[in-house]
């Protein structure tokens, strides 16, 4: 083995660490889950915690393998504020924390009109925390004293590489990530990062992700056995790590992947810029890709969405196992348009802002954990099945408003990759497009040590295409007719029409 990487690769429910070799094989990968650290009634990431498991286990990693460079791929919407000491000097906010509709109309109130800042900064107006600047305002309102004296704010992944390094920076693709902090027009700090105080705090100049942030420092070194040649990149978050070995294998343009996990990160990879005025006011937005180009984005809470359900479902019926694909079954539940599962359980997450999680059986409401619960929770495979359908009905809508168009590709991976039954009735809905599931099973770990290459070797992305492959394997489209019917009504009832 010429060398190795290692890569923290760390989203919002599983952190983890994996080693690469130097022809990108992956060679082990260790994970674990943190609870929140609870600080004045909020939920908060424990650093702490987080920092002794990848020490530890970075001691493991390197007494077995010849490592030199750490990469960060890390999950978006999170910045942690610094001391003049280096340490952190306010608590690290899960974005998933909502702090009221009177504190998002101040916000709006004190930086600008929403459609204004999205045509601005590529970002919609989420609730809850997920806007990062809106997670720095919740600070400075709460902790104003200790707001005040910040030395410094990092984007999550170069947060990491600081206490690995002690070099501090900022990349592209995070700053670019629905923060409402940087002005993708102009390419500078937004009017929201200037009010906010925070143009002088956050590093100013965005640098690549396979750029070297630093090499370890020599207290880390000493707490990991790794060399202190051991290079550290910029980090990069983790859905546009995701992205990478789609970019290396099928280049530019005219694909989307679909990233499922606990969220569904639909992208597009695009040529220009610029929303529409129908776009504004809806959860469609642009991150900013590695390169530095526009990828316009659609999201939603596809996977917490399907474990929140099914773990009331597994209560019902004592089971936890998914029901397989039962084409009979979805057909009737189609056809019938009698049951209709609808978003969001975290309200403005996603591509439905205004409608609330609850299940329509026969023309009957019934919200979500509400008792009695609906007939359709005695029908373990029926309830399952309108689950699935909501899932696809919502990507549907996420790929639109992400500029889906006849011809592209679409690349399925993570979680619902797995899900026969989600993957076949999308198929039956795209009948325009292709549909695969891929076989990388840690993309933004995967993307990550890519960067890590590239800083190592000084080859371009696409000199790294035949260092790893990809399965391709198409999902063979089904003739769905019901389908057409059915996604009107659910619509409207999504979208408070029915």
């Amino acid at each position: 083995m010429e060398y190795a990487i290692a890569v923290i690769d760390i989203g919002m429910t599983n952190k983890k660490i994996a080693v690469y070799d130097s022809s990108l094989s992956q060679l082990e990968s260790r994970g674990k889950n943190f609870k929140p650290k609870m600080i004045e009634g909020l939920e908060t990431h424990d650093l702490d915690a987080m920092e002794k498991w990848f020490v530890a286990e970075l001691k493991e990693l390197a007494a077995k393998y010849p490592i030199k460079a750490l990469a960060v791929s890390a999950h978006g919407a999170t910045f942690v504020c610094l001391d003049a000491g280096g340490q952190c000097a306010l608590p690290c906010v899960y974005y998933t924390h909502e702090p009221g509709e009177d504190f998002h109309r101040l916000f709006y109130e004190r930086f600008g009109d929403a459609d204004k800042l999205q045509l601005q900064t590529g970002t919609p107006a989420f609730k809850a925390l997920i806007n990062p600047a809106k997670g720095l305002f919740f600070l400075q309102q709460r902790f104003g004293e200790a707001f005040q004296n910040l030395h410094a704010v990092l984007p999550y992944p170069q947060y990491w590489g600081f206490r690995f390094s002690g070099e501090m920076g900022a990349e592209s693709t995070y700053m670019g990530n629905h923060t409402y902090l940087w002005d993708q027009i102009h390419d500078d700090f937004s009017t929201v990062a200037r009010e906010l105080g925070l143009a002088s705090l956050i590093p100013g100049q965005l640098r690549k992700s396979w750029d070297t942030l630093g090499t370890v420092s020599a207290s880390f070194a000493a707490l990991t056995g790794l060399s202190k040649d051991t290079i550290v990149t910029m980090g990069i978050h983790d859905s546009n790590a995701a992205l990478l070995p789609y970019f290396a294998k099928k280049g530019g343009r005219h694909f989307i992947l679909n990233s499922s996990g606990t969220w569904c990160v639909i992208m597009n990879p695009v040529e220009k810029y610029g929303f529409n005025e129908t776009e504004l006011g809806k959860i469609v937005f642009f991150n900013i890709s590695a390169f530095g180009t526009p990828i316009k984005t659609a999201i939603f809470l596809g996977g917490l969405e399907f474990e929140t359900w099914a773990k009331q479902i597994f209560q019902r019926h004592g089971r936890e196992d998914s029901p397989p694909w039962n084409e009979a079954l979805y057909r009737a539940v189609l056809k019938e348009r009698r049951l209709f599962l609808l978003p969001e359980l975290m309200p403005g997450s996603g591509q439905f802002p205004l409608s609330n999680a609850r299940i329509v059986e026969d023309g009957e409401v019934y919200s979500f954990g509400s008792a009695p619960s609906p007939p359709c929770f005695g029908d373990y495979a029926k309830v399952f099945a309108a689950l699935r359908i909501s899932l696809v009905m919502q990507t549907l809508t996420a790929l639109q408003r992400a500029g889906i168009e006849k011809g592209y590709e679409l690349y399925i991976e993570g979680g619902f990759r797995k899900d026969e039954s989600y993957s076949r009735l999308l198929a039956a809905a795209l009948p325009d497009n292709k549909v695969f599931l891929t076989d990388i099973a840690e993309a933004s770990a995967l993307g990550a040590a890519m960067t890590a290459k590239i800083a190592l070797s000084g080859k371009s992305l696409a000199d790294l295409a035949g260092d790893f492959d990809i399965s391709y394997r198409q999902q063979e489209p089904l003739s769905l007719p019901e389908l057409a019917a059915y996604r009107q009504d659910w619509l409207a009832l999504a979208e408070g029409r029915g």
